[in-house]
């Protein structure tokens, strides 16, 4: 399968589709569903914490991510099909389901990734031991462990917890999302009653327990919760303690707004976070051996209506799992990688040269991001530079660049930025930052009513000596250099007046009332990203039946949109070959005879989260590449603001095209297969005998050769 001799695969035109026999694109059974689908890329990712190519600590790194992801997962998703399906929404998905059929299925396939996710971790277990880890059950302890133990929990645990009782006299105590807690069963008075213990989230879930106590050789760790358990009826003098079963909520923490025309949105979304702390519950997981009086207590305090309950034999919360990539194990992880370094040492002024006379291009992780940082670093100690305008959607919790931003307003630049609000999981730290961004003077803008800003610029604007020139970065990656050393992401900077024009006038159209509804070079969605991205498609099946070189490569995180996808079933028709690298969800099923049989899915996980977008379109043999931040999702065209980006250099066009997309399309190591029936399967199966490529491990070799 991997066609490693020859450039990205263009066709031969083939005949389409006769009108009068073509297939009924819009027929349930050519969509796989969006749901069940990610769930799939879940799998994938489970899947590397199963696999023997990574390093131990590694393998437990993909364990940890999958079960966030699937957390994630149950606190939006399951949430949302919850609130439809309790509102009675009679929709049906483009693949035909119901939302109650939605509902059902998803939950069955979830929650028996649950159980995976546990089964892989007792997998770990004794691998961890025999590498010199050891997590002890309980039953492991002896005398001088749970010697050492009680004293450990009298001294930095008890000070901590608050057990809350709940009966007639004491009302049920509230319980955050995602929090571990002990049930405890009391015996008082001849009466049987209850106490809720949370295990606290501020102390480390993997105790560790020193070598001259455990008897053990190498690093010894048990659970926090069980040392709460051991030691439980400290809190509880003078009461039989009959016994305490460990439990966990997930609530919908989906905030849906109302966005009305007056109503500040900093305060509304700090108002519909406050909310979410009480959001329904869609997920209680409890220990295997909890009562059903204990249970049923809290299914009727919770109120829960659906069958949301799961019970396991496992560990609760394994997402806290990442803790242990911490230890100190080189040996158990991948070896250290250090990026190339463009632009070291650079003056301001030298910054603004090379960036005016010719365009560059960074690839990260495979590329530091200090480039993005030098750009932002110029930009504020520069004294010609009047003006900076950057939109941050997820900046982390510890931003070097909006401290920057912050001084470089205090200098008396023009700053402005806007901090979108909206960005899912980092409302709280995005409020932060705007407001301090705010005391300190910086023109601070939240959002556009009813759309997300998900596109990734920075616009530079500096008095030179011909007059005010512009300089430009976009990417497809936020401005974090925390996730830019473990996302794949690609930038652009260019001072190229069609693309400097156009940021500028999408920036106005972000901070200020201009309705521009055409644009020079960029895409822009809302305003005209589908239609664009439509007329490129329509051009290739054009030169397909002209018989001239026709083909497309996508390179993105997702595609759902069923308009999309019934555009790339047409072009598959017409005979226009499509390779589609998706890193998660794929709603179209390649390889249906008539619909889609010159269309190929891949997926691939690896060391780096695939996050970069590339477009790519043969166009007759003069290929058009763009670079940007949107994937061919319904919110991604129609309900957040994103830029797709042409890369002009024909050197940057051919390292895109030739070195990135091509070793994605020849990965026969980390790359799975998306076949016609909805299932993945490994590339190395159907390419047996092909030499072995790892996209990301070549992207790391061939990158640190290039000296452009």
């Amino acid at each position: 399968m991997a066609q490693d001799s020859k450039l990205i695969a263009t066709n031969e035109a083939t005949p389409a589709a006769a009108s009068n026999n073509a297939p009924d694109l819009f027929d349930p059974r050519h969509y796989i569903n969006r749901e069940l689908s990610w769930l799939a890329f879940n799998a994938r990712v489970l899947a590397q914490a199963r696999s023997v190519a990574h390093p131990l600590l590694e393998r437990v790194k993909f364990l940890a991510i999958a079960a966030n992801n699937l957390d994630e997962f149950f606190m939006i998703r399951v949430a949302t099909l919850t609130r439809q399906s309790r509102a009675g929404l009679s929709t049906l998905s483009p693949d035909g389901l119901t939302v109650g059929q939605q509902l059902s299925a998803v939950r069955a396939r979830a929650e028996g990734m649950l159980l995976d996710i546990s089964a892989c971790w007792n997998e770990l277990l004794p691998l961890l031991a025999d590498a010199g880890i050891h997590i002890l059950d309980s039953s492991e302890y002896t005398p001088a462990i749970v010697e050492h133990l009680a004293s450990y929990f009298n001294a930095n645990v008890c000070p901590v917890l608050t057990p809350l009782a709940f009966d007639p006299g004491h009302p049920f105590p509230y319980m955050s999302n995602r929090s571990n807690s002990l049930a405890v069963v009391v015996e008082d008075q001849a009466a049987t009653k209850f106490a809720r213990v949370k295990v606290p989230d501020v102390l480390p879930r993997f105790i560790p327990v020193p070598e001259s106590i455990s008897g053990r050789s190498g690093e010894t760790f048990v659970y926090l919760e069980d040392v709460i358990r051991a030691n439980v009826a400290e809190l509880f003098p003078g009461v039989d303690v009959r016994s305490a079963h460990a439990f966990r909520i997930i609530r919908d923490t989906d905030i849906v707004l109302r966005e009305e025309e007056g109503e500040d949105l900093l305060e509304s979304v700090d108002r519909s976070l406050k909310e979410l702390r009480h959001g329904p519950i869609t997920l209680l997981q409890t220990d295997f051996e909890m009562p059903d009086r204990v249970l049923n207590t809290l299914v009727e305090n919770f109120e829960l209506m659906e069958p949301i309950v799961v019970p396991t034999m496992s560990r609760l919360g394994i997402s806290d799992w990442m803790a242990l990539t911490k230890i100190q194990r080189p040996d158990l992880k991948h070896p250290p990688f250090v990026p190339r370094v463009v632009w070291r040492n650079l003056e301001p002024e030298a910054v603004f040269d090379r960036i005016r006379y010719r365009d560059h291009l960074v690839h990260h992780p495979f590329d530091s991001f200090a480039p993005v940082e030098t750009f932002i670093d110029a930009a504020v100690d520069d004294p010609h530079v009047v003006a900076i305008k950057i939109t941050l959607y997820r900046v982390g919790s510890n931003s070097p660049i909006v401290d920057r931003l912050i001084e470089a307003a205090e200098r008396g630049k023009q700053i402005a930025v806007l901090v979108e609000l909206k960005a899912r999981f980092d409302e709280r730290s995005n409020i932060e930052w705007a407001t301090r961004l705010e005391e300190a003077g910086v023109h601070v803008v939240y959002g556009l009513m009813n759309l997300k800003t998900h596109c990734k610029l920075c616009l530079v604007v500096r008095q030179e000596g011909d007059g005010i020139r512009r300089y430009v970065h976009i990417g497809t990656g936020n401005y974090n250099r925390a996730t830019a050393q473990i996302y794949t992401d690609v930038g652009l900077f260019t001072a190229n007046e069609q693309i400097v024009a156009d940021v500028s006038e999408l920036f106005n159209y972000l901070t200020g009332y201009s309705r521009q509804t055409r644009y020079r070079a960029l895409l822009v969605a809302p305003v005209a990203l589908r239609k664009h991205v439509a007329a490129l498609v329509e051009r290739e099946i054009a030169h397909a039946a002209a018989g001239r070189p026709a083909g497309i490569v996508i390179k993105c995180n997702s595609i759902s949109d069923p308009d999309a996808i019934r555009l790339l079933y047409r072009a598959s028709q017409a005979g226009v070959r499509v390779d589609l690298i998706v890193r998660g969800i794929c709603c179209l099923r390649p390889g249906v005879a008539g619909v889609s049989d010159s269309i190929t899915v891949r997926s691939v996980v690896g060391r780096f989260l695939e996050h970069s977008r590339i477009y790519s379109f043969e166009s007759g043999g003069d290929a058009d590449v763009y670079i940007g931040s949107a994937d061919l999702m319904e919110r991604n065209l129609d309900r957040r603001v994103e830029s797709l980006c042409p890369v002009f250099d024909s050197n940057m066009r051919d390292y895109l095209r030739n070195e990135v997309l091509r070793a994605y399309l020849c990965d026969d190591t980390r790359a799975t297969m998306l076949n016609a029936d909805g299932q993945y399967e490994p590339v190395r199966a159907a390419a047996a005998g092909a030499a072995t490529v790892d996209a990301q491990q070549r992207l790391m070799s061939n990158r640190l050769a290039l000296d452009y």
